[in-house]
């Protein structure tokens, strides 16, 4: 089969039809990319193009209260900012790590009303600038466009609220929780209007809401019925009307909720993390037919190469059939992962992959 483009590959995949390989991307820690430069990257390249793997647009817009963002403290280690969103964070400069999130503005629902009256859609929370310089770029070169939404139960409770007080509200204050993700989800649509109506369509909508943890997840299947899943059908079915995809990635155990995602009609489920507990053969085996899968390759093995090597091995060939499988790691790219073990495990993905 000839070689594809990007945009070619993700669209048989999602028909769960065979391409010339499995479309391969993958998210590597800031610290990976800064190992890989110093093991011979180039620093004018991206990491993308020195692997050869598939060319993913990302675009979000911005639905956030738009607080000031201010650096409090930094050195050569660590910088302790406020983001936008209102909260004070620490991020470290050279490990592989999320935030450590030290305060946040909103944390209860009268600080709430205070930063819902500043998440209005307005044209200036997109820019334009950059669209009209890049989009038709992504489109020339066969890119798949990715139009990131910003809601949900992850994004509240770690990067706007805190988790313990969200846990806590879950089940003292639902309708609070409902009113901050609906105000995040609706806030973003009518800026995705804008975007679309402007004549930039991409091909899917991907958004970021972990729901699980090892072996469990943080909230029962009641709670998420009640509080969260309107709003992820609302985002799928935005998706759908348009023509395009609907794409969730939700770190954790999140099995008891793949047949109610699949109901709603979710197109694909990101990251399948092993650690905590998702298969991707037995998801393949059940779900594989209505489901996308992308991920579940193990990250701790990755830096193992025998280990990653029988791993890939066993699962990849299985996963693929038939279409509907994107490789990547279960969550992003350690920093334990060299240069030389990234490339054998990619061009171990792109042989195992191939359809013949």
């Amino acid at each position: 089969m000839s070689p594809m483009t990007t945009h070619e590959r993700f669209r048989r995949i999602f028909a769960h039809q065979e391409a010339d390989r499995i479309p391969i991307i993958d998210d590597p820690w800031a610290a990976t990319i800064e190992r890989w430069r110093r093991e011979g990257m180039p620093a004018d390249v991206s990491f993308v193009d020195y692997f050869d793997l598939d060319h993913v647009a990302r675009y979000r817009v911005d639905n956030g209260p738009q607080y000031e963002e201010r650096t409090l403290s930094e050195n050569e280690a660590e910088k302790v900012y406020t983001s936008s969103w209102g909260v004070t964070m620490k991020q470290w400069k050279h490990a592989a790590s999320t935030p450590e999130f030290l305060a946040h503005t909103v944390v209860d629902p009268k600080s709430w009303e205070a930063a819902k009256v500043r998440m209005k859609p307005a044209r200036d929370r997109v820019n334009w600038d950059y669209l009209a310089a890049n989009y038709p770029v992504w489109k020339q070169k066969g890119y798949w466009t990715q139009a990131i939404l910003w809601f949900g139960f992850d994004v509240t409770h770690s990067w706007f609220v805190g988790t313990e007080r969200v846990l806590l509200a879950l089940a003292e204050n639902p309708a609070w929780i409902r009113d901050m993700i609906e105000t995040e989800l609706e806030t973003d649509l009518a800026l995705w209007d804008m975007v679309w109506d402007a004549g930039y369509h991409f091909d899917s909508v991907f958004w970021y809401d972990d729901m699980g943890y090892k072996g469990h997840q943080f909230f029962s299947m009641r709670t998420y019925r009640n509080i969260l899943k309107p709003y992820h059908q609302r985002a799928i079915d935005w998706a759908h009307k348009r023509g395009i995809k609907a794409h969730l990635h939700s770190c954790g155990d999140v099995r008891p909720f793949v047949p109610e995602l699949i109901s709603m009609g979710l197109d694909a489920l990101n990251p399948l993390e092993v650690k905590a507990g998702m298969n991707p053969i037995d998801l393949k085996r059940e779900y594989g037919k209505d489901l996308v899968l992308h991920g579940g390759i193990n990250a701790v093995l990755w830096d193992q190469p025998e280990a990653i090597r029988e791993e890939m091995q066993r699962v990849v060939p299985v996963v693929k059939e038939s279409g509907g499988y994107i490789f990547s790691s279960d969550h992003s790219v350690p920093s334990t992962v060299s240069l030389e073990d990234f490339r054998h495990i990619t061009d171990l993905a792109k042989e195992l992959g191939a359809y013949r």
